[in-house]
């Protein structure tokens, strides 16, 4: 059997209280992001998660993803140790307006969701092309 006791059990306890102190049920999604010159990536750790419990949302410039993991423990079974996370968890990312988020992909795999969400052609870097001719005097 699995015990916790002394300090280390206490300060466990501790924890899990303060954790779920203001009564919510939903915990944050770890995520990185970074872009390059043709789109904005993100990648969310979804560990556990079944892909039909994931909702991914834009709306204005926010992007919303949430995602719901069930406990396994049954309901007539006493726990003995709980430390992974579940419920419903949610992460909201303000998006920026050079993002075309209708364009936005998404894949699954090994529990990290990752979004590629690509620039708007207006954002994107591009060259300017210079006319020929010769070089023009400035008048005073």
């Amino acid at each position: 059997m699995l015990a916790r006791t002394g300090v280390l059990g206490d300060l466990d306890r501790l924890m899990h209280q303060l954790a779920h102190a203001d009564g919510s049920t939903d915990s944050v999604i770890p995520a990185d992001a970074w872009r390059d010159d043709e789109a904005l990536y993100l990648q969310c750790d979804l560990p556990g998660m079944d892909r039909s419990t994931i909702e991914l949302t834009t709306e204005r410039h926010t992007l919303t993803l949430s995602a719901e993991r069930p406990s396994p423990i049954p309901a007539e079974a006493r726990p003995v140790l709980t430390e992974r996370p579940t419920g419903r968890f949610t992460r909201r990312l303000a998006l920026s307006d050079v993002l075309d988020t209708a364009a936005t992909e998404a894949a699954y795999d090994n529990g990290v969701l990752t979004l590629r969400i690509p620039l708007a052609a207006h954002a994107k870097p591009r060259k300017i092309a210079i006319s020929g001719g010769g070089p023009k005097q400035l008048t005073s």
